[in-house]
């Protein structure tokens, strides 16, 4: 009983640590001092930025470009509208995109005393992807951003120019940051940027992504900032995502900064029900307090933080951050060593520690691994499909899903406890892993992945769980392996290896003090369950980072295994029978809320269903179609097809979409051709391009037999038309007067193929009418949009 209340104790208070840690300052009203970041006040902005969705290009966004103007007079700064048709190149496949738009930077600067030093620049963007209000990404950003330069203001002018650079067109591709650092004379002297974004609704803020070697700037950061989740794992993992904000334009540049976002609420991210209403007040107070703390730090400082050896750090309890350089991380293993040195000679006088005991608890945490990943894969492929719009289910019910994969990571971690102490459970710990690996292969095909970690799981319990193992042995063999692995990350990634390396500390300090769990001392228990307690507060922040921020379940069985070091000497028993019985009611408690995942639809008022449908005009057969672009229709949009025809059948929708849509034959209504013009212009050739009248995008998919040299795109160079018979496409948005893509042909005649294809918002009017939708169903992206297909051949 004692050692199920002390591991009740462990997972309880750390749970409730956790969560204290992720609820982020209370909200200062508008009546808070000057100098401080109020989120009362920027609400106000925030309610008039995400009044409606103001995609680029639009009316709404220039009427929020309008308020950002008045606001920069307000301020007293002098406001500029940068106007500009940047664009971006990438190839995919083989293929070569452009994405291009007309985009309007709103910037202002508050002078310095140095008007020559190197400027502080805050950034953020005011555009809304199409159907969203924005109120999280980015109005919060931009609200922030005001309400920064106001306090600024507040507290006396800074040593050096403060520029605010409010841009458009992030949504589209970073259109506006490219456009400011490409072409305006202010781009030169930017000396350091902070840039504030959103992923969602809520959540506190975190300082995510930094320039390069960032030594010097985290150690600005770490003296100056008010308490911050932020730490040097997720700058890392996020270097290795394909993700993008308009930070990674100046980074790109060479300029140092700060990168801030929350992301909590995903389920909100660039969906209608991000308003002012679901925006977390205290995520806005999070986001402002910390990057003003930031741009205070710049503004008034005498010089810049320089480049240096890039820095390891992470908070601790009471929103402190420890930061130090990366070779301090071998200090940090070396005493987890010792340490752990101390508790195996202690347990060794006590004759407690075997190295049988120790290689059976090494190949326990491993099961807790492989097993574990291939559990929390399972359960992941068993709630959803992979696609994002699969995963939004999820995200309706993130409170239950995250539950879910608790419970299981839990229950494998008991499991492996209860087995390494009772032995004879070599088929139990094997059919948990087993089972979770064929089961990966009933939900969304074949999955060799999830079966490999299934087998090695089976494996690891045929070797570990044959005969019993002394707790202070199996503890013993647990720490060891998480020293090596943590080892291995500081000699390979050392900005992550905190992670095994401050965990492993605590618990190897436990180890030494109990002499691995054995030592009954009450002081000692009460020791031993306070360092869990701490130990396991800090990891649940960490799982609850992992969860929100990356849909990859199987990476909490690493922090399971983490917390495993924490909680071994509790979950460990004596006699394995009743550990054994908590891990499977654990594992079934997990597995029985997975089934109520699986079929209890999450979708309400407050978290709809999406539906993304569109009227599709086919200009060359002369044909329409209501078109489905979800995975998986919902009620309403199934109802709607069947309105039309009982049996949909494959629609068209290149170049606009790459598959073809779900679509039902529909009266034909008569749509304006785009704009294709090819002409010659001295020794070039070129091709005018404009949408539809009405139009906000325009898609054209181009193709040559023949190679086509000295390709640009309103007279840039591109990536475009280099491979014969291979398509490119540009996707140009908000600019009715088009594009201009010039090139020099190899032949004295010559042809291109052009599929094209244009967005207007909003049913056509000759259409049949949409009909209403429930209230659990709402329209999602470019839904409810007019689409207009067609070919042309345009020679020379």
């Amino acid at each position: 009983m004692e050692r199920t209340l002390a591991l009740a104790a462990c997972l309880i208070l750390g749970a409730l640590l956790g969560w204290w840690g992720e609820q982020g300052p209370r909200p200062l009203p508008a009546s808070a001092p000057a100098e401080a970041f109020a989120a009362g006040r920027a609400l106000a902005d925030v309610e008039i930025i995400a009044r409606v969705p103001h995609p680029t290009g639009t009316a709404a966004n220039a009427a929020v470009r309008d308020h950002l103007v008045a606001r920069l007079r307000q301020l007293g700064l002098d406001p500029q509208v940068q106007v500009s048709r940047p664009f971006a190149a990438r190839e995919i496949a083989g293929k070569s995109y452009v994405v291009g738009a007309r985009v309007e930077n709103v910037i202002g600067v508050l002078p310095g005393r140095d008007r020559q030093a190197p400027a502080l620049a805050l950034m953020a963007h005011y555009d809304s992807v199409p159907r969203s209000p924005g109120a999280g990404d980015d109005a919060a950003g931009v609200a922030s951003a005001l309400e920064i330069v106001r306090a600024l203001k507040a507290r006396g002018q800074p040593e050096r120019d403060v520029i605010l650079l409010l841009t458009d067109g992030e949504e589209l591709g970073l259109l506006g940051a490219r456009a400011f650092f490409e072409d305006h004379p202010l781009a030169s002297r930017v000396g350091f940027l902070i840039n504030m974004e959103a992923r969602g609704s809520r959540g506190r803020a975190t300082m995510f992504q930094t320039g390069p070697d960032n030594g010097p700037t985290i150690e600005r950061f770490v003296a100056t900032s008010p308490g911050s989740p932020s730490n040097s794992l997720a700058v890392f993992a996020y270097e290795q995502m394909p993700n993008d904000t308009d930070f990674s334009v100046s980074k790109a540049a060479g300029i140092p900064g700060l990168n801030f976002a929350f992301t909590g609420g995903q389920f909100d991210y660039h969906s209608p029900t991000a308003t002012v209403a679901t925006l977390s007040r205290r995520s806005l107070q999070d986001l402002g307090r910390q990057a003003l703390a930031a741009a205070v730090s710049i503004a008034y400082a005498d010089t810049l933080p320089g480049a240096g050896p890039d820095k390891v750090y992470a908070p601790v309890f009471g929103g402190e951050i420890v930061a130090y350089d990366a070779p301090v991380g071998w200090a940090v293993l070396a005493a987890a060593a010792l340490l752990l040195l101390v508790g195996v000679f202690r347990a060794r006088r006590q004759q407690t520690a075997d190295w049988r005991d120790a290689a059976q608890g090494a190949l326990a945490g491993l099961y807790i691994l492989a097993a574990g990943a291939a559990v929390l894969r399972f359960a992941r492929r068993a709630a959803a499909g992979p696609g994002y719009m699969e995963y939004r289910e999820l995200l309706a019910q993130a409170h239950r899903f995250e539950a879910v994969l608790v419970l299981l990571g839990l229950g494998v971690l008991l499991l492996a406890a209860a087995a390494a102490a009772k032995g004879r459970m070599r088929v139990t710990g094997g059919l948990v892993a087993g089972a979770a690996g064929l089961g990966c292969q009933v939900f969304g095909g074949w999955d060799p992945v999830g079966l490999g970690l299934g087998a090695a799981g089976a494996l690891l319990a045929v070797l570990a769980f044959g005969r019993e193992a002394g707790r202070a042995g199996a503890w013993a063999g647990l720490l060891a392996i998480g020293l090596a692995a943590g080892a291995a990350l500081q000699a390979t990634a050392a900005p992550t290896a905190f992670l095994i390396a401050w965990p492993l500390l605590v618990a190897c300090a436990g180890a030494a003090l109990s002499a691995m769990g054995e030592r009954r001392p009450l002081w000692v228990r009460l020791a031993l369950v306070g360092l869990g307690v701490l130990g396991v507060g800090w990891l649940a922040g960490m799982v609850h980072a992992v969860y929100v921020n990356l849909d990859v379940p199987e990476l909490l069985a690493l922090l399971a295994w983490l917390t495993a070091f924490l909680i071994w000497p509790f979950a460990h028993p004596r006699i394995g029978g009743a550990g054994r019985i908590t891990a499977l009611l654990v594992l079934g408690a997990g597995l029985l809320l997975l089934v109520v995942v699986q079929l209890d639809p999450p979708w309400s008022e407050r978290r709809p269903q999406a539906s993304l449908v569109y009227y599709l005009v086919d200009q060359d057969a002369r044909r329409a179609h209501v078109a489905d672009a979800a995975p998986q229709p919902d009620p309403w949009t199934r109802r709607l097809l069947d309105s039309f025809a009982s049996d949909p059948q494959p629609a068209d929708a290149t170049p606009v979409f790459r598959e073809p849509l779900r679509g039902v034959p529909a009266p034909m209504v008569e749509t304006s051709r785009p704009r294709l013009e090819l002409s010659r212009a001295d020794d070039q050739i070129v091709l005018n391009l404009a949408p539809p009248p009405g139009a906000r995008t325009l898609v054209v998919d181009l193709r040559s037999p023949q190679a086509l040299t000295e390709v640009a795109v309103n007279g840039r160079p591109a990536d475009l038309l280099q491979t014969p018979d291979q398509w490119s496409q540009v996707r140009w948005t908000g600019d009715p007067q088009g594009l201009r893509i010039s090139f020099r042909s190899p032949a004295d005649s010559g042809h291109l193929e052009v599929r094209y294809g244009a967005i207007s918002d909003g049913w056509p009017a000759g259409a049949p009418p949409l009909p209403p939708r429930p209230e659990d169903v709402m329209a999602f992206q470019t839904s409810d949009s007019l689409i207009v297909r067609g070919t042309r051949r345009l020679s020379w």
